[in-house]
């Protein structure tokens, strides 16, 4: 404290400008938070406003959930539907500048600050990707962002798709909501569900407990534990599971993070779900928001998640029981020869089943699903496991 007061001091004497107290002390509290983690800051204002209208849905900017790495700002994600999202921003992006001006060394919040701004107006992204040999400019331009956050279609009689983009206060609610209507679609019972948590960035942790809940029907889905050993706080399902076991298929990636990491940690736990695609991001920690006064905030790192077997997600991630690259495949002609067949020989034994063969058959392919392998190949090869898991556990 005696160095912080003699540096205190020359500061307001010797500096070439005035500077206010308020503002040296912002600068010292913002310093000893971000130091400790890419996580933990302090949040003024402004900031800490954003924080509460963003976990409700809405919120101004350019729709990414970013993080620090290598005093550059990374892209964890960008979430559907949103003005990044469209102007071709990808997970992994490092973003170098921020139209003419370099952010190397600035902290995250003044970055998203400067991402942020009124409605229509545009910022250019200096990005760096891998497989790129020159940095991309990316102009985007700013909307206010009101997440709808699920989505659902039938992708072949009986197997639904859902997708969670971000975990908000209405994430479960709505999800209950699209599920019924899944159901609704498929005569009240689905074959399989294919849940999608791909680049999504996480959210509020109360969020993914109540999703992983309503697939689990018992056993304990996440828990968190701080310095303090005494500091274990367990999170437990309720009985029944909205789904009664129907076969699921959870696809991840990359860019799924923090909240979507315990929904797909809880379901390969207690092996509800196969989890496929690529490692997740790796942010097991958990930031509680704590009021300074009316008006700021700190946002502190105080615990680790850890699935229900114990695993810590910190800086490890989720790895899947399918790893699956993301692939782009290309369709190709249809052979020059046919080729023949039994029934297609002259004079051919009929079959002698006189009563045809009317056994229930397996699900078999549509056009849209035949489609899935070219529009997004882990997504088809999602459906076909679950085809798979679904004749399986009809014989069992």
């Amino acid at each position: 404290l005696r160095a912080f007061a003699e540096i205190f001091g020359r500061i307001k004497q010797d500096y070439v400008e005035p500077v206010e107290d308020s503002r040296l002390l912002e600068y010292a509290i913002r310093g000893m938070l971000s130091g400790l983690d890419p996580h933990s800051a302090y949040l003024n204002a402004d900031e800490y406003k954003d924080l509460q209208v963003g976990t409700s849905g809405e919120f101004g900017g350019l729709g990414i959930e970013v993080g620090l790495e290598d005093g550059f700002v990374k892209v964890i994600a960008p979430i559907d539907d949103t003005p990044a999202q469209r102007a071709g921003i990808r997970a992994g992006d490092l973003i170098i500048k921020l139209d003419d001006r370099p952010i190397k060394g600035v902290s995250l919040d003044e970055a998203v600050k400067l991402m942020r701004g009124k409605r229509g107006t545009s910022i250019t992204l200096t990005i760096v990707r891998e497989g790129e040999e020159k940095p991309l400019n990316i102009v985007v331009v700013r909307d206010v962002i009101r997440v709808a956050s699920i989505k659902s279609r039938i992708l072949e009689e009986g197997f639904g798709y859902l997708r969670i983009s971000h975990f908000q206060s209405r994430s479960t609610e709505d999800m209950l909501q699209h599920l019924s209507e899944l159901k609704r679609q498929s005569n009240g019972r689905l074959r399989g569900l294919v849940l999608d948590l791909r680049n999504n960035p996480g959210g509020i942790l109360n969020g993914a407990v109540a999703v992983s809940d309503a697939f689990l029907s018992e056993g304990i889905i996440v828990y968190t534990q701080g310095r303090d050993p005494a500091s274990r706080l367990d999170f437990t399902a309720a009985p029944d599971d909205v789904l009664e076991g129907t076969p699921m298929v959870v696809l991840v990636n990359g860019g799924s993070a923090s909240a979507s990491e315990i929904v797909a940690g809880a379901l390969q736990d207690h092996n509800r779900a196969i989890i496929m695609g690529a490692r997740t991001f790796g942010k097991g920690s958990v930031q509680t928001i704590v009021p300074v006064n009316d008006h700021s905030a700190v946002k502190l790192t105080t615990a680790r998640y850890f699935t229900p077997s114990g695993r810590s997600i910190q800086a490890e991630g989720i790895i899947p029981d399918i790893q699956l690259s993301d692939v782009k495949v290309t369709a190709v002609g249809k052979p020059e020869l046919t080729q023949v067949k039994e029934a297609d020989l002259s004079g051919h034994l009929e079959n002698g089943d006189s009563n045809g063969n009317e056994e229930e058959s397996g699900p078999g392919p549509n056009v849209e699903a035949n489609n899935l392998a070219e529009s997004d190949y882990q997504l088809g090869e999602a459906l076909n496991l679950l085809k798979g898991l679904y004749i399986v556990h009809k014989k069992g």
